[in-house]
C-alpha cells in the first residue's frame, strides 16, 4: 500500500481510501459488512470516509470495528438534519459532530467535512466557526469542506479549511485547473471522490440517475472504444495520476471489487503521455461540464 501525506495536516493517507457509502443500506447484510470494514484495514487501507447521510454507516462502522481505531483515518460529514435546527447554523454543525462522535464510538473525528454547504452558508459563517470550535474542543483534527464548484472555490480562498474532497475522475476533470493549483499552494488535504465516475460502462444504455446520466453522457464524448475492464483500469489510474491527490475513495459492498481496485493501483500512475492526452480529450468537450455535487 502506498501511503501519502495529506496536506500539511500531519496525517499520511492511503492512496485508495474506503467510501462507506454502500454499507449504510439496512439490508446489507451485518456479517458480511464486517468482514468488509476487517478486510479493508487487513489491507492497509487507513482512509474511511462515511456521513451522516449515510444511513446505517456511521453507527455500523462504530460497532464492528470501533476496537480497531487507532489503526484508520476517520472521515465524515456534517452540519444538516439535527433536530429543528436550520442546516448549517452553528447548533446543528455542532450536533450533528456530536451525534457522529457518538455512532462511531470515538473520542474524536480525524476530518470533518460540511457535507455539500452552498456557499451562501459558507459566507454566513456559522458552520464553519462550529468546525473550528469542534477543533478546539479536541473533538475534530481536521476542518473540512466536501462540494464543487463556485461554494468549494470559496472554501478555498476562506483559508479555514485543511483538507477538501471533491470530484475527480476521467469525467469529471474541472478541478484539475481551477481547484488543484490553489490546494497544493495551500498545503491542503485533497480527497478525490467518484475517481470511477460511477462506473457507467456498466450500462448498456443511457442510465436514469443524475450522476449516472451525466457521467454516461460525457462517457460517449470520449469516443474511446474500450471495453468495461479498460475503462475500469483506465478510470483508476487517471485519478491516481492528477498531481496533489492525497487518497481516492471507492465504495462497495464486496471485498473483491476492493482488492480489483489495489491492484490497479499498484500499477502506478499512467504514463505522462496518455495522461496528457485524456486531459485533452475532456478539455476539448468541457466548455458546459461543471463538477458534479
Amino acid at each position: 500500500m502506498e501511503y501519502r501525506a495529506f496536506g500539511n495536516t500531519g496525517l499520511s493517507v492511503s492512496a485508495l481510501g474506503f467510501g462507506a457509502g454502500h454499507i449504510g443500506d439496512p439490508a446489507t447484510d451485518e456479517s458480511k459488512t464486517e468482514r468488509l470494514l476487517n478486510g479493508v484495514l487487513d489491507m492497509g487501507i487507513n482512509l474511511i470516509d462515511t456521513a451522516r447521510s449515510y444511513g446505517k454507516s456511521e453507527e455500523r462502522i462504530g460497532r464492528l470495528i470501533s476496537h480497531r481505531r487507532k489503526e484508520f483515518i476517520l472521515s465524515t460529514k456534517v452540519g444538516y438534519n439535527y433536530k429543528e435546527m436550520p442546516d448549517w447554523s452553528f447548533e446543528a454543525t455542532m450536533g450533528t459532530i456530536d451525534e457522529a462522535l457518538k455512532a462511531l464510538r470515538t473520542d474524536y473525528l480525524d476530518i470533518v467535512h460540511l457535507h455539500s454547504c452552498d456557499k451562501q452558508f459558507l459566507e454566513e459563517g456559522s458552520a464553519i466557526s462550529a468546525l473550528e470550535k469542534a477543533k478546539e474542543m479536541g473533538k475534530i483534527r481536521v476542518i473540512a469542506y466536501s462540494g464543487e464548484n463556485e461554494a468549494l472555490a470559496y472554501a478555498l480562498a476562506s483559508d479555514r479549511f485543511g483538507s477538501i474532497q471533491c470530484s475527480f475522475s476521467i469525467f469529471d476533470q474541472q478541478g484539475i485547473d481551477r481547484i488543484l493549483p490553489r490546494a497544493i499552494r495551500k498545503d491542503i488535504g485533497i480527497i478525490a471522490k467518484r475517481p470511477l465516475g460511477n462506473s457507467v460502462w456498466r450500462y448498456q444504455a443511457r442510465p436514469d440517475g443524475h450522476g449516472h446520466a451525466i457521467y454516461w453522457d460525457r462517457m460517449q464524448e470520449f469516443g474511446l472504444k474500450l471495453s468495461a475492464a479498460e475503462w475500469h483500469q483506465l478510470a483508476l489510474r487517471f485519478t491516481i495520476s492528477i498531481p496533489g491527490v492525497g487518497s481516492l475513495i471507492t465504495g462497495t459492498s464486496d471485498i473483491e471489487h476492493i482488492k480489483e481496485n489495489l491492484k490497479l493501483i499498484d500499477q502506478g500512475p499512467l504514463d505522462q503521455g496518455e495522461y496528457d492526452h485524456l486531459r485533452s480529450i475532456f478539455k476539448e468537450h468541457a466548455h458546459n461540464w461543471h463538477g458534479l455535487i
